[in-house]
């Protein structure tokens, strides 16, 4: 069978409110003890599948997990068991019997997990919703993970049911999205305890290695490929590329909230914030990619979207000064300088990935990018069958086609052109106006300057979503060029961030004019690197032929 569940974190202080409100009507309570088998290489956990035993009650249940048709969706094959252990042949026939069959390694337990559930049915007028709220543990050897978590999963109807139940918790609760599993929080822990042991001593330097393992057990998360297929609409390669870009927004918030070291331990770091801020940006310039050639999200959640980055600006400004700059004026010769804080209340990003309103945002771009918003638009959405590349139209007929027509394979219209010809139209005219102002960079002002950079950052992010519809050798080699020229226009606008707080301290701290003189000798040479790198960059094989 098919699963389709959103799961949020429940902090310390929502808890008795969660409890409170399941409690309001009859609620089913059940004690779940469950032990995950994977082999000792993880062979199951690397196909993306959970095999489990667990006693519910008296139970004794067999389940099976597998990845379903979106990031919500899971393939559950569940079989009852006389006692604690396992029957493989119950897979035949079934998708996981491959899997299971290629396995070179005997299974055993890697990790358990001990949870008191709470479940209650609610329905709403887009269907029936299993709530079901969990708390206890996860152990891995001598590890342990807390798990406070409310599962809404859909029992009958759209999903939409589940977003709208979600979303209303969520914002009298401020629950907070966790993308991921007890089995990928689990496996990942039976990984570290593994690292652990293997890192085991009494010196300093085994210290020092189970210190960083443990440390980057809450790594920031990066972007992930995007491999479009060409036969996608555009719609759906939207949606797509959203979702990933999500999926990077998630998981940074999630630390950055310590969803599993709150009150014990700080796992946040500045360059979570950082790759939290790169994957709004990515979003943003996907949303850009496709303005035009397909529906985007609703205007509010795009505006939305820019008061959250807003806020999240200080932080990494001071931290750009602290950890970069800093360190390089020192090495040059900057005398003592006491570089206090310039954050303002709000600019935390702790505080801002917390906030009732920015995990409220995720939950409604997810929502819109699995298509279950749970207001229905009246605007039709369109998944249409993958449609041949057609004679490109004009411009005013492509418009036309876009805005008033609701069936883009109506009769009267000609069809679109292929996804993979519209993405690289789209990228070329970016290409042009980069090399239209970066051929002048030295004639541009600050702020064409700074607006060049983020249209050289877009196009980069865009060559990224559409990387599998491109020219790989010729790509590779424009990448490398473009971003050269990111880098380069990357560490002007850190010095010119650094130059306007030094330019505030000179009166009261004279060894802030060193740091000014020296930024400003940078930005010169950097200035003529800028006008190379551009140059450079006009040169290079073109990937939209």
């Amino acid at each position: 069978m098919a699963e389709q569940e959103l799961k949020l974190h429940v902090p310390r202080g929502a808890r008795p409110g969660i409890e409170r409100e399941l409690l309001r009507l009859p609620v089913t309570r059940v004690r779940l003890r469950a032990s995950y088998f994977d082999t000792p290489s993880r062979a199951l956990a690397l196909a993306g599948v959970a095999l489990r035993l667990r006693l519910e009650g008296r139970k004794w249940i067999q389940t099976l997990k597998m990845r379903g048709e979106h990031a919500l969706a899971r393939i559950e094959l569940n079989h009852a068991r006389p006692n604690a252990s396992l029957d493989l042949g119950a897979y035949a026939g079934t998708p996981a019997e491959a899997i299971l069959a290629s396995l070179k390694e005997p299974l055993g337990v890697c990790y358990e997990s001990d949870v008191r559930r709470v479940l209650r049915v609610v329905r709403t007028r887009h269907g029936a919703v299993e709530i079901a709220y969990d708390t206890g543990c996860l152990r891995a050897g001598a590890l342990e993970l807390p798990i406070s978590e409310i599962e809404f999963e859909l029992l009958s109807g759209r999903l939409a049911a589940v977003f709208s139940l979600g979303r209303r918790w969520q914002k009298v609760h401020g629950l907070v999205v966790d993308a991921r599993s007890k089995s990928e929080r689990g496996d990942q822990l039976a990984l570290l305890d593994q690292k652990l042991t293997a890192a085991a001593g009494d010196n300093e330097a085994a210290a020092m290695a189970r210190a960083a393992l443990v440390a980057g057990f809450w790594a920031h998360s990066g972007s992930a490929p995007v491999a479009l297929a060409s036969g996608l609409t555009p719609a759906q390669a939207l949606r797509t590329v959203t979702f990933e870009c999500l999926e990077q927004i998630v998981r940074n918030s999630a630390v950055l909230t310590e969803i599993d070291t709150a009150g014990v331990c700080r796992a946040a770091t500045s360059e979570h914030v950082h790759q939290l801020r790169v994957g709004v940006r990515r979003l943003r310039s996907a949303w850009s990619l496709f303005d035009g050639i397909t529906d985007l999200p609703p205007d509010e959640l795009r505006q939305e979207i820019r008061r959250h980055f807003a806020m999240l600006g200080g932080t990494r400004d001071d931290d750009v000064l602290r950890e970069t700059l800093l360190p390089v004026l020192t090495k040059a010769g900057l005398p003592p300088l006491e570089f206090g804080s310039n954050a303002h209340e709000g600019d935390d990003g702790a505080q801002v990935a917390a906030s009732r309103e920015f995990q409220g945002w995720i939950l409604d771009v997810m929502a819109w990018s699995l298509d279950a918003q749970p207001v229905v638009s009246h605007r039709p959405m369109i998944i249409a069958a993958p449609v041949p590349a057609a004679p490109a139209a004009s411009a005013s007929d492509s418009a036309a086609s876009v805005q008033e027509s609701p069936a883009l394979l109506a009769p009267s219209s000609p069809p679109p052109p292929a996804l993979r010809q519209t993405l690289r139209d789209r990228l070329h005219r970016w290409h042009r106006r980069i090399l239209r102002e970066g051929l002048r960079f030295s004639e541009l002002s600050e702020e064409a300057r700074h607006d060049l950079r983020k249209r050289v950052k877009r196009l980069r992010y865009g060559l990224q979503f559409a990387e599998a519809l491109l020219p790989s050798a010729r790509l590779k080699l424009y990448r490398k060029k473009l971003a050269v020229v990111q880098d380069i226009l990357g560490e002007m606008n850190d010095l010119a961030v650094g130059f306007a707080r030094f330019e505030q301290m000179r009166e009261a701290q004279p060894s802030a004019w060193f740091a000014c003189g020296w930024i400003r000798s940078r930005l010169e040479t950097l200035t003529h690197k800028a006008a190379e790198a551009f140059q450079d960059l006009s040169k290079a094989k073109h990937f939209w032929h």
